[in-house]
Parts: C-alpha cells; structure tokens; sequence
C-alpha cells in the first residue's frame, strides 16, 4: 500500500507541471478547468463533519486515559496545548509578516464574490451565530456540512462517554471502527488529488501566471523555514534548559525514524520506534507509553503552523484577508480540530477545509490552491510533529523524576546502541525506573 501511495505523490507532481503548462500555453483552457480542483476541495468537505466528530471523541477518550495516571498525563496534556498555541502564534506571526499570497488576487470577479459572501455572512448577529452552532439534531450536525455544530456535538458525547466509565467503552470503540472507516474513504478520495491537483493549478495559473508560481513557493519556503526555526530554536532551548540534551544529538539519534517519516509522509509510522527508543535513551517505560501515544494526537507543531499559514495564504490569494479577531477565533478552532489528525494522509487538508468552512465558507474553494504543494508541506509537517513528541518525552520524564540522564549520555555518545532486531533492552531491566535523584523534580 505504502508503494502504491508513493505512486500516488509521484502523479501529484507530474499533475502540477502540466496543470502550470497548460495554464502557461492555454490560459483560457486552464480557467475552464477549474471545476476539477472545485470538485476535489467538495469530495474533502463530504467527510469533514465525520472525522471532526470522530477524532474529537475520541481525543476525549485518550484525554480521559491519559489523567488517569495523574501527574504524567497532566504535565504532558498541559505541556502539549501550551506547545500547540505556541507553535500557532509562530503560525500566524509569520503569516502576517511575509503575507504569501500577496499579489494572487485571482480575478476581479473572484474577489467581488469573496466580498459578497463575507458581506452576507457578516449581517447574521453574535446571538444568531452561536444559535446557529446548536443543530436540530445529533445526526443533523454531521449532514448539514456545520463544521461548528459537529464540533459541539463530538464535544458533547465526548464527555458524556466519560461519565459511563466502563459502559461507554463498547461505543468508543464503535466510534474507533467508524473513524477507521472515514478515513478509508479519505484515502480513496486522495486517489483524486492529482486531478484536482491539475485542474486547481492550471487555473490558477492561467488567471494570473507567474505570480501563482512565486506565491506558492514563498509559503512553501516560509513554511519549512518555520519548522527549522521553530525545532531548532524554540524546542532545542526548552530542551537544553530542562534537560540538558542536546536538541541535534537527539536528532541524529532518531535519524532512521526521520528516513522512514520522509519515505511515507506520515509520522505514524515511526510511531512504535520512537516509543522503544524513547525507552533505550533514559525515559522510563511508563512516561514514554503515555507521553508518545498522546502527543501523536495532541502535540502536532508542525500541523498547527501549516494551519495557520495556509489559511492566511488563501485568504490573501483570493481577495478576502482575515482580520486579526478572525484569525484569533480560527487559530482556536485549529487547536481543537487538528487533535488526531497526526499520520492521515489528508486530513490536515480536510481539518484546513474545515476551519475555513466554520469561519469563512467563502474561502474553502481556495484550499484547491493548496493541493499541489500539499505533499511537501506534509514532510515538513510529519517531521516537526515528530521532533516535537521525542522532545515531549525527554521533557515530561525529567519534569517526573522519570529520565536518566546519565543513561541518555551515554546512548547519544554512542555507548549503548539501540537494539534493531528486537526494539527491545530486556537485558537492562534496572534502567526503566531511574532513581529519583538523577533528575530535578
């Protein structure tokens, strides 16, 4: 399967070229061709509603779990929404200062439309807008395309499966099957990328030309550029400082980890090594078991600042900015929705499908824009997830007494390699619970 979708990503990029040749050549034909990407971006707003139900449910769950180990769980759940609103505030800061879609204005009618509909949108009154997130009923939220009232209702159940303890633990895992099901349908529909890919980007170019070209590789470049500074000086401080690890040391322990992250485009995958490594390095097997497995769904870095940029780009791109308390209520949203998207491929586009339809409806055709250069944005957006939850470890496990860090010394020098062939260190069972001493409390 991972071939085939390898396959998938080389269609994408050839789709690209020739969606920016015919929009060069045939501008008029590379218009015409725009109901291909508008298709693509609506098969994404099918399965909004579901996976926005699902994945919130079952955050609810894992947040549940995760208190039930007391001190670990809360460090590391409030640890991670601080982590997320930062590395959203970076989002934002640099989306405003560089400002990537500038110049992208697409057509005079496009905009006229953009306008309208943000006119129309804005007569509604506060009362009437948090009215209309109530929907008439459970199933109703989740039909009607409301990515707001699905949200509440997720919400909702959430915490009413928390208050049936054991009874509610058949309808979890009902749930957990369902979201196993919309996210096959996910991966089927990503099979049209390249067809929208093609049709969003040959029209695109064919309105307004080079600009597309020069707008899309500065958000992408921004992006990355982002992502580095963001895990080398914001994670790599806070890791120095508490545990006096190495940031790049760390890194370069977790190479095949980031080989095999980059050959699949998914941080999922590295998911079982990162946690027996984690272990292997210091961090007792209890903090790593929880730590890792939560950060997958509620410390996702990377996955917040391609949120925050993106959308910035396709507000500019198509005529219609966001203001500032726009783009506060939005990066709220984001928090929220982007929980358990970690390892989908494609569901950071819905979860970005699905903020700009709650906020700005007018907007979701734009995320066609964002389609072709989608694949590169996800490597950057899997590895920084992924440094972020090693670094989670390392930190939540000397906030804990839990890390030794004589051990971890000794690893990064290369002292006690790490056992390919098994994942396992059955040989050292002394080192999973590190006396106390060793580390700050």
């Amino acid at each position: 399967m991972r071939d085939r979708t390898r396959y998938l990503y080389l269609a994408v990029i050839v789709a690209v070229l020739l969606g920016i040749m015919v929009g060069f050549l045939w501008p008029d034909v590379g218009t015409a061709l725009k109901p291909l990407g508008t298709g693509f971006v609506a098969l994404i707003q099918m399965v909004i509603g579901p996976i926005i139900f699902c994945t919130i449910v079952l955050g609810v769950g894992s947040v549940r779990q995760a208190a039930k180990v007391g001190k670990v769980g809360g460090l590391a759940l409030g640890y991670f929404i601080v982590m997320s609103t930062v590395a959203l505030i970076i989002g934002l800061l640099v989306g405003n200062l560089i400002d990537p879609g500038a110049g992208l204005q697409l057509t005079d009618s496009a905009r006229q439309a953009a306008e309208t509909a943000a006119a129309e949108g804005g007569e509604a009154s506060t009362v009437d807008f948090l009215l209309g997130i109530i929907p008439k009923t459970l199933v109703s939220s989740l039909t009607e395309g409301s990515v707001l009232q699905a949200l509440l209702v997720a919400l909702l159940a959430g915490f009413a499966l928390q208050a049936m303890g054991p009874k509610g633990e058949p309808i979890l895992r009902g749930i957990e099957h369902l979201q196993r099901l919309v996210f096959r349908i996910l991966a089927m529909i990503m099979w049209a990328a390249p067809v929208g890919a093609f049709g969003a980007m040959a029209a695109v170019v064919g309105a307004t030309g080079i600009e597309a070209l020069k707008s899309l590789a500065i958000i992408m470049i921004a992006f990355y550029v982002t992502c580095v500074l963001f895990v080398g000086v914001v994670l790599g401080t806070i890791l120095w400082v508490v545990a006096r690890i190495n940031l790049w040391s760390l890194l370069r322990y977790l190479g095949r980890e980031f080989l095999l992250i980059l050959s699949t485009s998914s941080s999922e995958t590295a998911l079982p090594r990162l946690i027996a490594k984690m272990e292997h390095l210091g961090v007792s097997k209890a903090v790593a078991g929880i730590t890792v497995p939560t950060g997958y769904s509620f410390n996702l870095d990377g996955t917040a600042i391609y949120l925050t940029m993106a959308t910035l780009f396709i507000a500019t791109a198509t005529g219609s900015p966001l203001e500032f308390g726009e783009q506060l209520a939005l990066l709220l949203f984001m928090m929220i929705a982007s929980k358990g998207a970690a390892g989908v491929t494609g569901a950071g586009l819905a979860t970005l499908a699905g903020g700009l339809q709650a906020h700005r409806p007018e907007l979701v055709d734009g995320v066609g824009l964002i389609v072709g250069i989608d694949r590169f944005m996800s490597e950057a957006r899997a590895l920084t997830n992924f440094a972020g939850n090693a670094v989670a470890a390392v930190l939540v496990g000397t906030w804990t007494g839990e890390f030794d860090r004589e051990r971890a010394g000794q690893v990064l020098a290369g002292q006690a390699p790490f056992d390919e062939a098994t994942l396992l260190d059955d040989d050292e069972p002394e080192r999973r619970e590190p006396a106390k001493e060793m580390t700050p409390a």
